[in-house]
């Protein structure tokens, strides 16, 4: 994919993108699920280190983490129309303060739109790594993406 804009003709099956990293803070992680998600083992220290070991990160926070990188490195480059949704979202292991998160997005499936004929579906899983290469999470998206044809 060497052009400006990406197109649903660009995207195959197999192929992986890597998007980016993220380091995460436990003042961010804290912040987020003061906000959003306010359980105590995501608010409260003390709480926290008696039963996870330590504060950690909301899977929310996690996904929304997911999402900006795939925004900057996927989304953003992408002839993309409004997502359907996403499927089998997985929160696989805690994300604590300190951790700097890998995200790539693999491509599962691709088919023209039965429908409307000016795009395709792309079928992708977006999983997420800590630094020691753990999966932390996944999820499965299904994108709409624009055909060249019709551009």
């Amino acid at each position: 994919m060497t052009q400006e804009l990406w197109y649903f003709e660009d995207f195959q099956p197999g192929q992986v993108i890597e998007v980016g990293k993220v380091q995460v803070s436990e003042e961010e992680i804290m912040e987020f699920a003061r906000r959003y998600d306010p359980q105590p083992f995501h608010v409260d220290r003390d709480h926290a280190a008696k039963t996870m070991g330590g504060v950690i990160a909301s899977g929310w926070h996690t996904g929304s983490l997911m999402m900006r990188l795939i925004v900057d490195g996927v989304l953003n480059r992408t002839a993309n129309l409004p997502s359907p949704g996403l499927d089998e979202l997985r929160w696989i292991k805690p994300v604590r303060g300190g951790d700097t998160l890998s995200v790539r997005c693999v491509i599962l499936s691709t088919r023209a739109s039965a429908s409307k004929p000016d795009r395709g579906v792309v079928t992708t899983s977006w999983e997420a790594s800590n630094q020691h290469g753990e999966l932390v999470a996944t999820t499965k998206v299904i994108c709409m993406v624009r055909l060249r044809s019709q551009a």
